[in-house]
Protein backbone atom coordinates (compact mmCIF):
# COMPACT_ATOMS: atom_id res chain seq x y z
CA UNK A 1 0.00 0.00 0.00
CA UNK A 2 0.42 3.66 -0.53
CA UNK A 3 1.98 5.91 1.94
CA UNK A 4 -1.39 6.26 3.97
CA UNK A 5 -0.36 10.15 4.73
CA UNK A 6 -0.87 11.41 1.06
CA UNK A 7 -4.20 12.57 0.38
CA UNK A 8 -6.35 10.66 -2.28
CA UNK A 9 -5.70 14.03 -4.75
CA UNK A 10 -1.91 13.87 -3.64
CA UNK A 11 -1.26 10.34 -4.78
CA UNK A 12 -2.84 10.60 -7.98
CA UNK A 13 -1.72 13.85 -8.85
CA UNK A 14 0.70 12.35 -11.37
CA UNK A 15 -2.08 10.31 -12.85
CA UNK A 16 -2.43 10.96 -16.46
CA UNK A 17 -3.61 7.81 -18.04
CA UNK A 18 -6.51 6.20 -16.13
CA UNK A 19 -7.20 2.66 -16.91
CA UNK A 20 -10.41 0.86 -16.09
CA UNK A 21 -11.27 -2.72 -16.13
CA UNK A 22 -15.28 -3.32 -17.19
CA UNK A 23 -17.33 -6.04 -15.74
CA UNK A 24 -18.02 -5.85 -12.16
CA UNK A 25 -15.58 -2.63 -11.73
CA UNK A 26 -17.67 0.36 -14.21
CA UNK A 27 -20.50 -1.24 -12.70
CA UNK A 28 -21.27 -2.53 -9.30
CA UNK A 29 -21.34 -6.43 -8.96
CA UNK A 30 -24.65 -7.16 -7.48
CA UNK A 31 -26.45 -6.14 -10.69
CA UNK A 32 -24.88 -9.95 -11.70
CA UNK A 33 -24.88 -8.42 -15.38
CA UNK A 34 -21.46 -10.63 -15.71
CA UNK A 35 -23.71 -14.02 -14.36
CA UNK A 36 -25.33 -14.03 -17.62
CA UNK A 37 -22.05 -14.26 -19.50
CA UNK A 38 -20.64 -16.82 -17.19
CA UNK A 39 -23.73 -18.72 -17.86
CA UNK A 40 -23.53 -18.36 -21.42
CA UNK A 41 -20.14 -19.80 -20.95
CA UNK A 42 -21.21 -22.78 -19.50
CA UNK A 43 -23.66 -23.20 -21.78
CA UNK A 44 -21.35 -22.65 -25.32
CA UNK A 45 -19.23 -25.29 -23.85
CA UNK A 46 -21.72 -28.03 -22.78
CA UNK A 47 -22.73 -27.30 -26.42
CA UNK A 48 -19.92 -28.27 -28.28
CA UNK A 49 -18.13 -30.44 -25.91
CA UNK A 50 -21.91 -32.29 -26.11
CA UNK A 51 -21.78 -32.96 -22.06
CA UNK A 52 -24.05 -31.73 -19.51
CA UNK A 53 -23.76 -28.58 -17.70
CA UNK A 54 -22.25 -29.72 -14.32
CA UNK A 55 -19.72 -31.45 -16.66
CA UNK A 56 -19.11 -28.41 -18.53
CA UNK A 57 -19.28 -25.92 -15.52
CA UNK A 58 -16.29 -27.70 -14.24
CA UNK A 59 -14.17 -27.77 -17.09
CA UNK A 60 -14.96 -24.31 -17.43
CA UNK A 61 -13.66 -23.27 -14.23
CA UNK A 62 -10.72 -25.45 -14.18
CA UNK A 63 -9.95 -23.68 -17.71
CA UNK A 64 -10.50 -20.95 -15.97
CA UNK A 65 -7.89 -21.46 -13.14
CA UNK A 66 -5.40 -22.57 -15.55
CA UNK A 67 -5.70 -20.23 -18.83
CA UNK A 68 -6.77 -17.28 -16.44
CA UNK A 69 -10.35 -17.39 -18.73
CA UNK A 70 -12.57 -20.06 -19.68
CA UNK A 71 -11.81 -18.74 -23.86
CA UNK A 72 -7.77 -18.84 -23.11
CA UNK A 73 -8.56 -22.74 -22.76
CA UNK A 74 -11.05 -23.32 -25.54
CA UNK A 75 -8.58 -21.83 -27.80
CA UNK A 76 -5.51 -23.63 -26.55
CA UNK A 77 -6.35 -26.83 -25.09
CA UNK A 78 -9.75 -26.82 -28.14
CA UNK A 79 -8.67 -24.65 -30.63
CA UNK A 80 -11.60 -22.90 -31.08
CA UNK A 81 -12.46 -19.80 -32.99
CA UNK A 82 -12.65 -17.75 -30.69
CA UNK A 83 -14.58 -14.97 -32.57
CA UNK A 84 -18.36 -17.06 -32.40
CA UNK A 85 -17.74 -17.69 -28.97
CA UNK A 86 -17.61 -13.96 -27.98
CA UNK A 87 -20.13 -13.15 -30.05
CA UNK A 88 -22.42 -16.04 -28.24
CA UNK A 89 -21.30 -15.17 -24.65
CA UNK A 90 -21.88 -11.63 -25.14
CA UNK A 91 -25.47 -11.51 -26.06
CA UNK A 92 -27.24 -10.40 -22.91
CA UNK A 93 -29.57 -8.51 -21.60
CA UNK A 94 -28.10 -5.04 -20.26
CA UNK A 95 -31.26 -4.19 -18.66
CA UNK A 96 -29.89 -4.43 -15.33
CA UNK A 97 -27.64 -1.80 -15.68
CA UNK A 98 -29.28 1.94 -16.14
CA UNK A 99 -26.73 5.50 -17.26
CA UNK A 100 -24.55 6.53 -14.47
CA UNK A 101 -24.52 10.24 -13.88
CA UNK A 102 -22.24 10.07 -11.29
CA UNK A 103 -19.74 8.24 -12.49
CA UNK A 104 -19.58 9.64 -15.67
CA UNK A 105 -19.27 13.39 -14.57
CA UNK A 106 -16.27 11.46 -12.22
CA UNK A 107 -14.74 10.34 -15.32
CA UNK A 108 -15.24 13.12 -17.67
CA UNK A 109 -13.55 15.22 -14.73
CA UNK A 110 -10.10 12.91 -14.68
CA UNK A 111 -7.19 15.21 -16.17
CA UNK A 112 -5.61 13.19 -18.99
CA UNK A 113 -6.60 10.11 -21.16
CA UNK A 114 -9.11 7.64 -19.73
CA UNK A 115 -9.64 3.60 -21.42
CA UNK A 116 -11.25 0.61 -20.71
CA UNK A 117 -8.91 -2.26 -20.69
CA UNK A 118 -10.76 -5.69 -20.64
CA UNK A 119 -11.30 -9.71 -21.26
CA UNK A 120 -14.05 -9.53 -22.90
CA UNK A 121 -14.78 -7.91 -26.32
CA UNK A 122 -15.02 -4.80 -27.55
CA UNK A 123 -18.58 -5.11 -28.82
CA UNK A 124 -19.43 -6.01 -25.21
CA UNK A 125 -17.68 -2.81 -23.80
CA UNK A 126 -19.34 -0.67 -26.04
CA UNK A 127 -22.50 -1.97 -24.99
CA UNK A 128 -22.27 -1.74 -21.31
CA UNK A 129 -20.33 1.75 -21.36
CA UNK A 130 -23.20 2.90 -23.69
CA UNK A 131 -25.98 2.01 -21.19
CA UNK A 132 -23.83 3.44 -18.50
CA UNK A 133 -24.33 7.00 -20.34
CA UNK A 134 -19.53 6.82 -20.32
CA UNK A 135 -18.73 5.72 -24.08
CA UNK A 136 -17.84 9.07 -25.31
CA UNK A 137 -15.19 9.07 -22.21
CA UNK A 138 -13.02 6.70 -23.05
CA UNK A 139 -10.11 7.19 -25.96
CA UNK A 140 -10.31 3.51 -26.47
CA UNK A 141 -11.95 0.07 -25.59
CA UNK A 142 -8.79 -2.43 -25.78
CA UNK A 143 -10.41 -5.41 -25.44
CA UNK A 144 -9.32 -9.52 -25.45
CA UNK A 145 -8.77 -9.49 -29.33
CA UNK A 146 -6.51 -6.27 -29.36
CA UNK A 147 -4.60 -8.10 -26.35
CA UNK A 148 -3.93 -11.03 -28.80
CA UNK A 149 -5.96 -13.36 -26.82
CA UNK A 150 -3.96 -13.07 -23.74
CA UNK A 151 -5.83 -12.23 -21.30
CA UNK A 152 -4.96 -10.47 -17.93
CA UNK A 153 -3.38 -11.08 -15.71
CA UNK A 154 -0.69 -12.11 -18.42
CA UNK A 155 1.87 -9.26 -19.00
CA UNK A 156 1.30 -9.84 -22.79
CA UNK A 157 -2.11 -7.86 -23.04
CA UNK A 158 -1.02 -4.90 -20.76
CA UNK A 159 2.39 -4.60 -22.71
CA UNK A 160 0.64 -4.32 -26.07
CA UNK A 161 -1.90 -1.95 -24.52
CA UNK A 162 0.88 0.67 -23.58
CA UNK A 163 2.62 0.37 -26.53
CA UNK A 164 -0.41 1.10 -28.47
CA UNK A 165 -1.38 4.01 -26.67
CA UNK A 166 2.25 5.33 -25.65
CA UNK A 167 1.30 5.08 -22.17
CA UNK A 168 4.61 5.60 -19.53
CA UNK A 169 3.00 3.39 -16.83
CA UNK A 170 4.55 5.57 -13.81
CA UNK A 171 1.56 7.89 -14.82
CA UNK A 172 -1.07 5.78 -15.10
CA UNK A 173 -3.52 4.18 -12.67
CA UNK A 174 -5.45 0.77 -12.70
CA UNK A 175 -8.73 0.24 -11.51
CA UNK A 176 -9.96 -3.62 -11.21
CA UNK A 177 -12.01 -5.86 -9.58
CA UNK A 178 -9.23 -8.88 -9.04
CA UNK A 179 -6.74 -8.17 -6.95
CA UNK A 180 -4.62 -10.64 -9.09
CA UNK A 181 -5.44 -8.19 -12.30
CA UNK A 182 -3.24 -5.42 -10.35
CA UNK A 183 0.17 -7.22 -9.91
CA UNK A 184 1.31 -6.63 -13.42
CA UNK A 185 0.59 -3.19 -13.43
CA UNK A 186 1.92 -2.21 -9.81
CA UNK A 187 4.90 -4.40 -11.02
CA UNK A 188 4.86 -1.64 -13.95
CA UNK A 189 5.12 1.60 -11.84
CA UNK A 190 1.29 2.10 -12.01
CA UNK A 191 -0.82 3.13 -9.61
CA UNK A 192 -3.77 0.52 -8.51
CA UNK A 193 -7.12 0.69 -7.44
CA UNK A 194 -8.82 -2.22 -6.39
CA UNK A 195 -12.79 -2.21 -6.79
CA UNK A 196 -14.86 -4.55 -4.17
CA UNK A 197 -18.58 -5.33 -3.84
CA UNK A 198 -20.39 -8.38 -3.64
CA UNK A 199 -20.67 -10.45 -6.22
CA UNK A 200 -22.99 -13.84 -7.37
CA UNK A 201 -21.42 -16.66 -5.31
CA UNK A 202 -21.34 -18.61 -8.85
CA UNK A 203 -19.17 -16.18 -10.53
CA UNK A 204 -16.63 -15.63 -8.04
CA UNK A 205 -14.81 -18.59 -6.49
CA UNK A 206 -12.61 -19.05 -3.98
CA UNK A 207 -9.76 -18.23 -6.12
CA UNK A 208 -10.59 -15.03 -6.59
CA UNK A 209 -11.05 -14.34 -2.94
CA UNK A 210 -7.34 -12.19 -2.81
CA UNK A 211 -7.36 -10.07 0.13
CA UNK A 212 -7.48 -6.50 -0.64
CA UNK A 213 -4.09 -5.81 1.74
CA UNK A 214 -1.99 -7.28 -0.66
CA UNK A 215 1.32 -5.09 -1.64
CA UNK A 216 0.03 -5.09 -5.18
CA UNK A 217 -2.71 -3.34 -4.35
CA UNK A 218 -2.11 0.73 -3.28
CA UNK A 219 -5.97 1.56 -2.74
CA UNK A 220 -9.09 -0.23 -2.13
CA UNK A 221 -12.93 1.12 -2.85
CA UNK A 222 -16.39 0.05 -2.77
CA UNK A 223 -17.76 3.23 -4.19
CA UNK A 224 -15.80 4.11 -7.54
CA UNK A 225 -17.84 7.35 -8.54
CA UNK A 226 -16.83 8.71 -4.77
CA UNK A 227 -13.04 8.14 -5.34
CA UNK A 228 -12.48 9.42 -8.51
CA UNK A 229 -14.13 12.42 -7.02
CA UNK A 230 -11.39 12.45 -3.97
CA UNK A 231 -8.57 12.02 -6.27
CA UNK A 232 -9.80 15.00 -9.02
CA UNK A 233 -7.30 17.98 -8.30
CA UNK A 234 -9.37 20.62 -6.73
CA UNK A 235 -9.61 23.59 -8.70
Amino acid sequence: MRDAAETPAEAFAHVRSWVFDLDNTLYPPHVNLFTQVDQRITTWIADFHGIDGLSARELQKHYYRQFGTSLNGLMTIDRIDPADFLDFVHDIDHSAIHPDRRLAAAVEALPGRKYVLTNGSRRHAEQVTRVLGIDHLFDDLFDIVASEYTPKPKSHGYRLFLDKHGIEPGTAAMFEDLARNLEVPHALGMRTVLVVGAAAAEVRHHWDEEQAGAPHVDHVTDDLPAFLESVRPSA
